[in-house]
Protein backbone atom coordinates (compact mmCIF):
# COMPACT_ATOMS: atom_id res chain seq x y z
CA UNK A 1 0.00 0.00 0.00
CA UNK A 2 1.40 3.38 -0.98
CA UNK A 3 0.14 6.77 -0.15
CA UNK A 4 -0.53 9.78 -2.99
CA UNK A 5 2.96 10.99 -2.20
CA UNK A 6 3.90 7.30 -3.49
CA UNK A 7 5.40 6.29 -0.09
CA UNK A 8 4.81 2.88 0.76
CA UNK A 9 2.71 2.47 4.05
CA UNK A 10 2.65 -1.32 4.48
CA UNK A 11 4.73 -4.27 4.21
CA UNK A 12 4.32 -8.43 4.48
CA UNK A 13 7.27 -10.27 4.67
CA UNK A 14 6.76 -13.63 2.63
CA UNK A 15 8.16 -16.80 4.38
CA UNK A 16 11.31 -17.06 2.05
CA UNK A 17 12.95 -14.72 3.15
CA UNK A 18 13.06 -16.03 6.88
CA UNK A 19 16.16 -16.10 9.08
CA UNK A 20 15.83 -17.96 12.09
CA UNK A 21 12.56 -19.76 12.49
CA UNK A 22 9.36 -17.83 11.92
CA UNK A 23 10.63 -14.24 11.86
CA UNK A 24 12.24 -11.99 8.51
CA UNK A 25 15.91 -12.42 8.03
CA UNK A 26 17.55 -8.92 9.70
CA UNK A 27 19.64 -7.98 6.50
CA UNK A 28 16.98 -8.50 3.75
CA UNK A 29 14.28 -6.67 6.09
CA UNK A 30 17.01 -3.81 7.02
CA UNK A 31 17.50 -3.31 3.59
CA UNK A 32 13.94 -3.54 2.28
CA UNK A 33 13.07 -0.74 5.11
CA UNK A 34 16.10 1.18 4.21
CA UNK A 35 14.99 1.05 0.37
CA UNK A 36 11.58 2.96 1.34
CA UNK A 37 13.87 5.95 2.29
CA UNK A 38 16.73 5.81 0.34
CA UNK A 39 14.73 7.27 -2.45
CA UNK A 40 14.72 10.38 -0.76
CA UNK A 41 18.40 11.14 -0.11
CA UNK A 42 21.29 11.00 -2.29
CA UNK A 43 24.22 8.32 -2.30
CA UNK A 44 26.56 9.84 0.00
CA UNK A 45 24.55 8.66 2.92
CA UNK A 46 25.05 5.53 4.20
CA UNK A 47 21.61 4.33 6.18
CA UNK A 48 21.48 2.91 9.73
CA UNK A 49 18.61 0.30 10.54
CA UNK A 50 18.39 -0.58 14.10
CA UNK A 51 15.80 -4.04 14.66
CA UNK A 52 14.35 -3.82 18.17
CA UNK A 53 11.94 -7.15 17.64
CA UNK A 54 11.83 -9.64 15.58
CA UNK A 55 9.78 -9.59 12.38
CA UNK A 56 7.25 -11.92 11.88
CA UNK A 57 6.21 -13.88 8.63
CA UNK A 58 3.35 -13.29 6.52
CA UNK A 59 1.71 -10.37 8.54
CA UNK A 60 0.49 -6.80 7.50
CA UNK A 61 3.19 -4.34 9.11
CA UNK A 62 3.17 -0.75 8.97
CA UNK A 63 5.48 1.45 7.83
CA UNK A 64 5.49 5.12 8.76
CA UNK A 65 7.13 8.14 7.63
CA UNK A 66 8.62 11.23 9.32
CA UNK A 67 11.29 13.68 8.38
CA UNK A 68 14.18 11.48 7.22
CA UNK A 69 13.35 8.72 9.02
CA UNK A 70 10.99 5.63 8.71
CA UNK A 71 9.48 2.79 11.22
CA UNK A 72 8.16 -0.39 10.76
CA UNK A 73 5.53 -1.24 13.41
CA UNK A 74 2.68 -3.72 14.10
CA UNK A 75 0.05 -3.30 16.75
CA UNK A 76 1.39 -0.59 17.71
CA UNK A 77 4.79 -1.82 18.93
CA UNK A 78 7.87 -0.34 16.86
CA UNK A 79 9.95 -3.22 15.08
CA UNK A 80 12.22 -1.24 13.33
CA UNK A 81 13.63 1.98 12.12
CA UNK A 82 16.07 3.35 9.31
CA UNK A 83 17.84 6.84 9.51
CA UNK A 84 20.30 8.20 7.57
CA UNK A 85 23.91 8.68 9.09
CA UNK A 86 26.87 11.24 8.08
CA UNK A 87 29.66 8.29 7.96
CA UNK A 88 31.78 6.64 5.59
CA UNK A 89 31.84 2.39 6.40
CA UNK A 90 35.18 0.96 5.80
CA UNK A 91 34.92 -2.27 4.26
CA UNK A 92 37.01 -5.28 5.28
CA UNK A 93 39.76 -5.94 2.09
CA UNK A 94 39.03 -7.63 -0.88
CA UNK A 95 39.03 -11.16 -1.30
CA UNK A 96 39.26 -12.99 -5.23
CA UNK A 97 36.38 -14.73 -5.95
CA UNK A 98 38.15 -17.88 -6.26
CA UNK A 99 39.76 -17.51 -2.72
CA UNK A 100 36.45 -16.49 -1.80
CA UNK A 101 35.20 -19.13 -3.06
CA UNK A 102 37.37 -22.12 -1.41
CA UNK A 103 36.83 -20.26 1.78
CA UNK A 104 33.21 -22.10 2.13
CA UNK A 105 34.51 -25.55 2.63
CA UNK A 106 35.29 -23.88 6.26
CA UNK A 107 31.74 -22.78 6.88
CA UNK A 108 30.23 -23.85 10.59
CA UNK A 109 27.22 -24.25 9.18
CA UNK A 110 28.35 -26.95 6.85
CA UNK A 111 30.88 -28.76 8.93
CA UNK A 112 28.95 -28.49 12.00
CA UNK A 113 25.43 -27.72 12.91
CA UNK A 114 23.73 -24.77 11.39
CA UNK A 115 21.87 -22.60 14.52
CA UNK A 116 19.58 -21.23 11.12
CA UNK A 117 19.64 -24.32 8.96
CA UNK A 118 16.72 -22.33 6.57
CA UNK A 119 18.40 -18.55 6.72
CA UNK A 120 17.85 -17.00 3.32
CA UNK A 121 21.19 -15.59 3.20
CA UNK A 122 23.12 -18.33 4.93
CA UNK A 123 21.17 -21.58 5.54
CA UNK A 124 20.87 -24.57 3.64
CA UNK A 125 18.62 -23.53 1.48
CA UNK A 126 17.84 -25.48 -2.03
CA UNK A 127 19.85 -23.47 -4.77
CA UNK A 128 17.87 -20.97 -6.50
CA UNK A 129 15.59 -20.60 -3.35
CA UNK A 130 18.32 -18.98 -0.82
CA UNK A 131 21.55 -16.80 -1.04
CA UNK A 132 23.41 -19.75 0.02
CA UNK A 133 26.50 -17.49 1.28
CA UNK A 134 28.50 -19.65 3.35
CA UNK A 135 31.46 -17.51 4.57
CA UNK A 136 34.42 -19.34 5.75
CA UNK A 137 37.61 -18.66 7.00
CA UNK A 138 40.56 -17.06 4.71
CA UNK A 139 44.10 -18.21 4.91
CA UNK A 140 46.30 -16.18 6.00
CA UNK A 141 43.82 -13.71 7.04
CA UNK A 142 41.52 -11.85 9.75
CA UNK A 143 38.56 -12.31 7.57
CA UNK A 144 36.18 -15.14 6.07
CA UNK A 145 34.52 -15.03 2.96
CA UNK A 146 32.22 -16.55 0.67
CA UNK A 147 31.96 -16.71 -3.28
CA UNK A 148 28.07 -15.16 -4.11
CA UNK A 149 26.86 -16.84 -7.34
CA UNK A 150 23.39 -14.64 -7.69
CA UNK A 151 20.58 -16.93 -8.89
CA UNK A 152 18.14 -15.40 -11.03
CA UNK A 153 15.14 -16.64 -8.85
CA UNK A 154 16.12 -13.66 -6.65
CA UNK A 155 15.61 -10.97 -9.32
CA UNK A 156 11.68 -8.66 -8.95
CA UNK A 157 9.45 -8.18 -11.59
CA UNK A 158 11.64 -6.25 -14.03
CA UNK A 159 14.68 -8.66 -13.76
CA UNK A 160 16.56 -6.23 -11.05
CA UNK A 161 18.13 -7.89 -8.60
CA UNK A 162 16.91 -5.58 -5.60
CA UNK A 163 19.03 -3.62 -3.20
CA UNK A 164 17.50 -5.46 0.02
CA UNK A 165 19.30 -8.63 -1.61
CA UNK A 166 22.91 -7.13 -1.30
CA UNK A 167 22.16 -5.62 2.53
CA UNK A 168 21.03 -9.27 2.70
CA UNK A 169 24.37 -10.38 1.76
CA UNK A 170 26.13 -8.03 3.85
CA UNK A 171 24.10 -9.38 6.76
CA UNK A 172 25.30 -12.44 8.09
CA UNK A 173 29.21 -12.48 6.93
CA UNK A 174 29.28 -9.99 10.33
CA UNK A 175 28.47 -12.23 12.52
CA UNK A 176 29.58 -15.75 11.30
CA UNK A 177 33.25 -13.60 11.09
CA UNK A 178 33.36 -14.01 14.64
CA UNK A 179 34.03 -17.79 16.24
CA UNK A 180 31.18 -17.78 18.64
CA UNK A 181 29.81 -21.45 19.24
CA UNK A 182 26.18 -21.61 18.70
CA UNK A 183 26.51 -19.05 15.86
CA UNK A 184 26.15 -14.88 16.29
CA UNK A 185 22.89 -14.65 17.27
CA UNK A 186 20.70 -12.10 16.45
CA UNK A 187 20.94 -9.16 14.09
CA UNK A 188 20.79 -5.75 16.05
CA UNK A 189 21.89 -2.91 13.94
CA UNK A 190 23.39 -2.49 10.74
CA UNK A 191 24.46 0.17 8.72
CA UNK A 192 24.98 -0.11 5.34
CA UNK A 193 26.00 2.02 2.05
CA UNK A 194 25.03 0.42 -1.51
CA UNK A 195 27.13 2.03 -4.46
CA UNK A 196 26.35 -0.37 -6.93
CA UNK A 197 24.25 -3.31 -8.42
CA UNK A 198 24.62 -6.69 -8.93
CA UNK A 199 22.88 -8.92 -11.54
CA UNK A 200 21.64 -12.11 -11.61
CA UNK A 201 23.91 -14.59 -12.55
CA UNK A 202 26.87 -12.57 -11.45
CA UNK A 203 29.75 -13.52 -9.14
CA UNK A 204 30.84 -11.67 -6.25
CA UNK A 205 33.02 -11.84 -3.50
CA UNK A 206 31.35 -11.39 0.12
CA UNK A 207 33.87 -10.88 2.96
CA UNK A 208 33.11 -10.33 6.52
CA UNK A 209 35.41 -9.13 9.35
CA UNK A 210 35.06 -8.96 12.91
CA UNK A 211 35.74 -5.74 14.68
CA UNK A 212 35.68 -6.07 18.42
CA UNK A 213 33.01 -7.94 21.42
CA UNK A 214 31.60 -5.75 24.34
CA UNK A 215 30.01 -8.48 26.55
CA UNK A 216 26.48 -10.04 24.56
CA UNK A 217 27.44 -7.57 21.48
CA UNK A 218 29.12 -8.66 18.59
CA UNK A 219 30.74 -6.18 16.10
CA UNK A 220 31.56 -6.67 12.82
CA UNK A 221 31.73 -5.32 9.08
CA UNK A 222 31.21 -6.34 5.64
CA UNK A 223 31.42 -5.99 2.08
CA UNK A 224 30.54 -7.46 -1.59
CA UNK A 225 33.15 -7.20 -4.40
CA UNK A 226 32.88 -7.08 -8.25
CA UNK A 227 35.53 -9.83 -9.47
CA UNK A 228 37.97 -6.81 -10.41
CA UNK A 229 37.61 -5.34 -6.58
CA UNK A 230 35.54 -2.73 -7.11
CA UNK A 231 33.23 -2.06 -3.99
CA UNK A 232 29.50 -2.71 -4.37
CA UNK A 233 28.79 -2.17 -1.34
CA UNK A 234 29.69 -2.28 2.44
CA UNK A 235 28.34 -2.37 6.06
CA UNK A 236 29.13 -2.87 9.70
CA UNK A 237 26.59 -4.74 12.10
CA UNK A 238 25.41 -5.23 15.69
CA UNK A 239 24.53 -8.65 16.37
CA UNK A 240 23.01 -9.34 19.98
CA UNK A 241 24.21 -13.19 21.44
CA UNK A 242 21.42 -14.68 23.65
CA UNK A 243 21.92 -14.42 27.51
Amino acid sequence: MTTSAGLQTELTVPARFRGPEGMANGGWIAGTLAGTLAGTLDASHALEVTLHRPIPLETGLAIGHMANSVSLSHDGQLLAEAIPVAEDITPPPFVPFNQAARAEAGFPGLTGEHPVPGCFVCGLRNPGDGLRIFPGPVKGADVVAAGWRVPVTVTDENGVVPSALVWAALDCPTGWAHDVPGGPGLLGRITAQVFRRVYPNGTYSVVGRASGREGRKLFGESAVYEVDGTLVGAAKATWILPA
